[in-house]
């Protein structure tokens, strides 16, 4: 199989490499001495890419802390399954699926990966495969910000961060339909998107004072930095500032800040795939390459707003 594989940290995205690897040992997964338990083979359709994981360490070491390169980068993926290791349950073969995979293992730029059935979910047959790859990070991360995190209600107040970008629009979409009250931030020229994503104010941040925004419940960060510690000062009392940038850097003074990992939940995941679905949230692509063209998309020469899909097969 094609995969593009990752050897040299320092390196970036300017050192992957195309090659050939071998195909998944079907045979050898469905015994009794195979892979993992629980495991499926996951014919790639389509593959997001997440522009910092680079910088991850679980990208160059396994579980154990022990050296793992070459390794496969990419972890949202769309596909079908093509074979099921021994005791796995829930999944079939020809079933199409979506969600992510083990941070620590071979990942989905490839036109074939080995997930653990526990991270995916079905996809339904009206959601085609790249919007199921570039839904799968971002619509489990905003979901669990939001709501197991952020503990967001109805007629509450979020700042979103970043609300153009892939993450962001989906945190403001779905803020907005659960009811909340969403001030979405970012630079000038992304005004209109998160408007049109359904943030009902915006905050120019190279040019507007963030802090007439005034008191909000819940800021969902994605930014860090001084913006992360501005923005701390407008969370009511009893509030939560919510970050995917790594631990806060600051924390309310009278609320909570709280920062995680996204995690794989198929009952999370199927959530956002009806949302999809009724039209109630979209996905935010900027980019959608084939996997032989995926390093122009890795290294733009403009500035792309949106999720980065690499297509491995026709859609």
């Amino acid at each position: 199989m094609k995969a593009i594989v990752v050897t040299d940290r320092a390196l970036g995205t300017a050192g992957m490499q195309l090659v050939e690897r071998p195909d998944p040992d079907t045979e050898r997964l469905a015994s009794l001495e195979g892979a993992n338990y629980g495991d499926v083979v996951v014919e790639v359709h389509a593959s997001g890419f997440t522009g910092d994981e680079l910088e991850w360490p679980s990208t160059w070491i396994d579980r154990r802390g022990r050296d793992r390169t070459p390794s496969i980068p990419g972890h949202e993926v769309a596909g079908v399954v093509t074979a099921l290791s021994y005791g796995t349950a829930g999944l079939s073969v020809g079933q199409r699926v979506f969600g992510l995979t083990d941070w620590t293992r071979d990942g989905t730029l490839a036109e074939y990966t080995v997930v653990e059935a526990r991270n995916l979910a079905p996809l339904p047959g009206d959601i085609d495969f790249r919007t199921g790859a570039g839904v799968a990070m971002t619509g489990l991360t905003a979901w669990q910000g939001l709501f197991e995190h952020g503990h967001l209600k109805a007629g509450q107040s979020v700042l979103v961060h970043g609300a153009a970008g892939a993450l962001g629009s989906m945190a403001v979409q779905l803020a907005r339909e659960a009811g909340a009250h969403v001030i979405g931030t970012g630079r000038a020229a992304a005004r209109q998107t998160a408007l049109g994503y359904g943030a009902q104010e915006f905050v120019d941040l190279e040019n507007d004072r963030l802090e007439e925004v005034g008191g909000v419940d819940l800021v969902f960060d994605v930014i860090g930095g001084d913006i992360q510690k501005r923005s701390a000062r407008l969370v009511k009392a009893g509030g939560r500032l919510v970050t995917v940038t790594g631990p806060a850097e600051a924390r309310p003074a009278e609320g909570v800040a709280i920062d995680f990992v996204v995690v794989s939940n198929p009952v999370q995941l199927s959530e956002v795939a009806q949302r999809v679905r009724d039209g109630r949230v979209r996905t935010n692509i900027g980019t959608v390459a084939p996997l032989d063209d995926a390093f122009a998309a890795f290294n733009p020469t403009q500035r792309v707003r949106g999720k980065t899909v690499i297509q491995t097969r026709p859609a």
